[in-house]
């Protein structure tokens, strides 16, 4: 069974420039907890057999985001991520560094 901090969530992105670039799809394990009076939640997908018509699996290697209260400025909170995205199909790879960083 999960832990209650445990979850395996599927979720797609849409397809771009007129589907040239097929949707992705995405199934990954999340675990989130408290840190620092913020929260840490990192993940990994899984090897999920089943296959989505007219999705490209995607695969994200280790990853994970903090968020945590500003110390000068408790209302406001600092978010760090750190993504190890592979989008699968057949791109280019200064196409998919270029999206990368423009969705950061």
């Amino acid at each position: 069974s999960l832990d209650k901090n445990c979850c395996v969530m599927r979720y797609t992105t849409a397809g771009q420039l007129f589907n040239i670039i097929a949707p992705r799809e995405f199934v990954d394990f999340s675990y989130t907890t408290s840190y620092e009076d913020g929260l840490l939640s990192c993940g990994i997908s899984l090897d999920y057999g089943e296959v989505r018509l007219n999705f490209v699996h995607g695969f994200n290697h280790p990853c994970g985001w903090f968020c945590i209260p500003l110390e000068d400025h408790p209302s406001h909170s600092v978010l760090a991520c750190y993504i190890q995205t592979e989008l699968q199909g057949m791109l280019p790879q200064s196409a998919v560094d270029t999206a990368m960083v423009s969705l950061i």
